[in-house]
């Protein structure tokens, strides 16, 4: 061969960043929605995109706190509830002769207004409808002929009823308000197992997994040892994000959480795992669409973990950390007994919470507690998010 100029290309020795995963998460919620692959959700979207992909649900309410708090993508597996949600009972005001009942199975918890704005019967009268409360209305709808009435995306029905007692002028009248509230559809622990299962088929790098919707000692048991096999059998280390049950008060009256606080305790000592951490935080939270609601904070805690460094703690103070959550956003902590000796017993037996500090406007995370052994090196997620970031990486490089 003919002598001649050879040339090799080297590439990659500049240092620019490859994906890592960091600041990714995994949802797993109640939703309506069916997609056999995890439903992708960005931080450029807003509140009205997100249920467009999720529905009105449990998991679309905690993926608007996730993109609140700073995500800007994440992965949600939606989850047909076992258990369904249930339907209180309608109140009626005004001066019309006529009714209307409820029918369905929510897909979440709302507070629902009926509110008359045209006099008349059936297919004359005219209504409008609100789903959270009477913060927002729908455009003005006349009465069905038939009575029926569907609220799109809840899984509620209405029927509209005519006067049967001849001494009402109208069957509606403005203003007439029928309202009833709703709870969410729940999952059981099955179902998150089962949601939690296709992870170990989920190609995509994440750092951690939260499970939407209250949970309890049993399904954090079952998660610890979940993730262990995730990691050790299927490589991929990631730590896990709960929410606590609503506290109960004392049955003395009193207002406090002391009893709570104990069993809390009790629960905590029977897990040990690093990579397992419990959000026992709930606050007024005025979300991404502009409703207000008494919310578990680990929606928030994840948009936070996603925008921090691996390294970093987001219960920082300082006013760049960027990691307050001001008070027009979030109003305040719930319930009313939760005060700080109840954050300081919960912290210490290894909760994640939030608080307040003197002569600072915001509300913080106060300790990013794992549910760790006595001891151990990994106590806070940063930690464990270092040391997971390191396997994941080393990892990468032996394969």
């Amino acid at each position: 061969m003919l002598r001649d100029v050879n040339t090799h290309v080297s590439d990659g020795l500049l240092g620019f960043a490859t994906a890592t995963g960091d600041g990714l998460h995994v949802k797993i919620g109640a939703s309506p929605v069916v997609s056999d692959t995890p439903v992708i959700v960005t931080g450029d979207m807003d509140a009205a995109k997100i249920r467009t992909r999720l529905g009105l649900s449990p998991l679309a309410d905690a993926a608007m706190d996730a993109v609140q708090g700073g995500a800007a993508r994440l992965f949600c597996i939606p989850v047909a509830a076992a258990t369904a949600g249930t339907i209180g009972e309608v109140q009626k005001e005004g001066k019309g002769g006529g009714s209307v009942t409820v029918s369905g199975s929510p897909n979440n918890a709302f507070s629902v207004v009926v509110r008359l704005t045209g006099s008349g019967e059936l297919n004359t009268a005219a209504f409008q409808i609100s789903i959270n409360g009477g913060y927002s209305f729908t455009d003005e709808v006349t009465v069905p002929l038939t009575g029926d009435y569907e609220i799109t995306g809840t899984g509620l029905s209405l029927k509209f009823t005519e006067k049967t007692d001849e001494k009402y002028l109208n069957s509606f009248a403005v203003d007439d308000m029928y309202s009833f509230e709703t709870t969410a559809p729940t999952m059981t622990n099955g179902d998150v197992l089962a949601a939690f299962d296709k992870l170990k088929q989920f190609s995509q790098e994440f750092e951690f997994v939260h499970i939407v919707g209250e949970s309890a000692l049993p399904l954090w048991q079952a998660l610890s040892e979940a993730q262990q096999e995730l990691m050790a059998v299927y490589h991929k280390p990631a730590f896990v994000l709960l929410e606590a049950a609503f506290p109960t008060e004392d049955g003395d009256g009193s207002g406090d959480l002391y009893d709570w606080a104990f069993q809390m305790e009790a629960d905590r000592r029977k897990i040990r795992n690093t990579d397992l951490q419990v959000c026992a935080a709930w606050g007024q939270l005025v979300r991404l669409d502009g409703t207000s609601q008494a919310v578990n904070l680990a929606g928030l805690v994840s948009g936070l973990y996603a925008k921090a460094p691996v390294q970093v703690c987001i219960g920082k103070t300082r006013l760049e950390a960027g990691f307050g959550i001001q008070r027009t956003t979030l109003t305040g902590l719930l319930p009313a007994g939760y005060n700080n000796t109840i954050i300081e017993f919960l912290d210490n037996a290894g909760y994640l919470t939030f608080r307040e500090y003197d002569g600072l406007d915001d509300l913080y995370v106060y300790h990013t507690k794992m549910m760790c052994p006595d001891g151990s090196d990994y106590r806070y997620a940063e930690d464990v998010r270092v040391r997971n970031k390191i396997i994941r990486e080393m990892r990468k490089k032996g394969l």
